[in-house]
């Protein structure tokens, strides 16, 4: 067995024998144990009773976190003409037709975040197998297919979490940097899983919210105790 570093066995110590904790104390823990040398980011894990095969049980959406994410987002904007330099204005990264097109294609995807104009879906759409596995594909029901594409670039560079029910139906979302305060973390943690929690879909049966995880980049995870 590989020998652990102090900092792990550190942590592990810490989180002994603790399970479905509060929130607050979930991200106080999380907070004293992420010891790295860089800002690691706070993560959530949240286990649904959903198979997002099937479509009535796809659990997708989009939450303002109240103190944003911590994170840079780069924005790429698929616009041409007016709403082009419209995005220019409001401080995309990206912006292009099919020149961006191309560029993804190519195999250099530099932005985390990718929103379109209705009328430039006809090309997006033929990189639905680059985008749609890397859950950056523009889609109307979270915001990115608009024309209004300076409201989405400022909600996508002020703390705006897409999320999506992966295989297993486990959602993943980073909800802040350890260096926030507690209570902000509390709050964006809160957040995120009401977020998910309104986004039951038609076609979940039973449990819908089965397990609940925070954890930092570098720490272990600790269960929550999340009353629905």
């Amino acid at each position: 067995m590989a020998k652990l570093g102090k900092r792990t066995t550190a942590a592990r110590e810490a989180f002994a024998g603790k399970m479905n904790v509060s929130i607050a104390e979930g991200v106080s823990l999380v907070k004293a144990n992420a010891t790295a040398k860089f800002d690691e980011t706070v993560e959530i894990a949240l286990a649904l009773g959903v198979d997002p095969r099937h479509a009535d049980q796809m659990v997708r959406g989009v939450v303002g976190l109240p103190n944003g994410t911590g994170k840079t987002v780069r924005v790429a904007v698929f616009a041409r003409g007016p709403k082009a330099d419209e995005a220019t204005a409001a401080g995309a990264d990206i912006v292009g037709a099919e020149d961006l097109m191309e560029t993804v294609l190519s195999g250099k995807i530099e932005f985390d975040r990718c929103i379109a104009t209705p009328d430039m879906m006809p090309v997006v759409g033929r990189l639905g197998k680059v985008l749609g596995p890397r859950n950056l594909m523009p889609n109307p029901k979270v915001g990115t297919v608009t024309m209004d594409v300076a409201t989405a670039v400022a909600n996508a560079k002020g703390g705006e979490v897409q999320f999506k029910a992966e295989k297993g139906g486990v959602v993943h979302a980073g909800v802040g940097k350890a260096s926030f305060s507690e209570e902000k973390l509390v709050e964006n943690v809160q957040s995120m899983i009401d977020a998910v929690q309104k986004a039951k879909p038609a076609g979940s049966k039973g449990t819908y919210m089965k397990k609940v995880v925070i954890s930092s980049t570098m720490g272990p995870g600790i269960t929550l105790n999340v009353e629905l």
